[in-house]
């Protein structure tokens, strides 16, 4: 397990998200819950960007069998968050996300976070071997977590 923050070079494609007034909680900064999801809305902002995903009339899904976070640095309402998106690993059926998060311009993730989707077959909701399509696209943005 890596310990401290990374770097924006470490990551392979980002996107931009401004937080909102109810992203903070009584503590004054995001609430971990949102971290969580600007992690989910990303991945599937990218592969939404990325592929002919179809969520209701795939043959093929992916669910989330692990996540996790690590937070650095506070991020509050009115920042603005640069999420970095990279896998880190490829399996058969598997893929690992990491993301980062970056409050406004800083050069380090304020917290950086994983999930691992497994490929199903939608109507067994058996594992299976992902789309030789899907690989291909995440070679793309494959960088080792090292």
């Amino acid at each position: 397990m890596r310990i401290g923050p990374d770097r924006r070079a470490d990551y392979k494609t980002f996107q931009v998200v401004p937080t909102r007034w109810n992203d903070n909680d009584s503590f004054g900064h995001l609430n971990n819950a949102v971290h969580y999801s600007l992690f989910d809305t990303a991945i599937a902002s990218w592969l939404m960007q990325n592929t002919s995903l179809d969520a209701g009339n795939d043959d093929q899904i992916c669910v989330v069998v692990e996540n996790g976070c690590n937070y650095f640095e506070e991020i509050s309402f009115p920042d603005v968050v640069t999420v970095g998106l990279r896998i880190t690993h490829i399996g058969t059926t598997s893929v690992c996300y990491e993301i980062g998060l970056f409050r406004n311009e800083d050069e380090v993730t304020s917290a950086r976070g994983h999930f691992v989707h497994v490929y199903i077959n939608e109507k067994t909701r058996s594992p299976e071997p992902m789309h030789p399509s899907l690989r291909e696209l995440f070679a793309r943005i494959f960088k080792s977590a090292d």
